[in-house]
């Protein structure tokens, strides 16, 4: 976004919006109206583990979101840039009813693991929404459409669907700050192409001398463990 678009759009926030408190209106990740609103991490260090273990599973781990990272999103006036707090789901991901899908593309048909089904576990970690699903089937149809696309790191995104429940407008209006989200009967979803620029592509093995990932970057690993 150019720096004129991004002030033309706050000042017209500013006129309009009553309390900085009120959540950003027609909230989307794409200019397009109509562009869906979820936030997307890239992933990075894709990893296999072969296993020789007959009836093996695939572990998946990986991150949602990426905390205290600005991205641009668009509201009815125009771009503004957002963040997620640090620790913004933890009244969510507290709930002892907590329901909520590993997907594929958010698509509510495609689900690869589930909360309450003890096959999704979703905590909080230094980086963001971490996503951990330990045992996935590989003769379900779905995993097996997208293991060998993060293997070979043709896939390596995320994102996650859920509702803002407390944020706030910078004094400016350019930026948002998510305080709390609740992800009760949302998703969190294996993606392609997203928004936030903060993370490298994924690659098929990271090396064992490789640096620790940053706070800018999610971290995704595709590994084989025994049952």
């Amino acid at each position: 976004m150019t720096a004129t678009t991004l002030a033309a759009a706050a000042a017209e926030r500013a006129q309009h919006i009553r309390q900085r408190a009120d959540r950003p209106s027609q909230r989307r990740s794409a200019e397009q109206p109509g562009a869906r609103a979820a936030v997307r991490a890239t992933l990075s260090g894709v990893q296999v583990r072969e296993s020789g273990d007959a009836g093996a599973t695939l572990e998946f781990r990986g991150h949602a979101s990426v905390y205290e990272q600005a991205y641009e999103m668009w509201d009815m006036f125009g771009p503004y840039t957002e963040i997620v707090s640090e620790g913004a789901g933890s009244d969510s991901l507290a709930r002892a009813n907590l329901d909520v899908p590993l997907v594929l593309g958010h698509d509510q048909l495609r689900r690869l693991a589930r909360t309450t089904t003890g096959t999704l576990f979703l905590t909080e970690d230094a980086n963001g929404l971490f996503v951990h699903a330990p045992a996935l089937d590989p003769a379900d149809h779905d995993v097996a459409y997208i293991a060998p696309k993060l293997k070979a790191g043709l896939i390596d995104e995320m994102s996650f669907a859920f509702r803002i429940e407390a944020g706030q407008w910078s004094p400016d209006y350019t930026e948002y700050r998510i305080n709390r989200y609740d992800i009760h009967r949302g998703d969190v979803a294996i993606v392609g192409y997203g928004a936030n620029p903060y993370t490298a592509g994924a690659s098929v093995r990271q090396p064992a001398a490789a640096p620790a990932a940053t706070r800018a970057r999610a971290l995704l690993e595709l590994g084989i463990a025994g049952v």
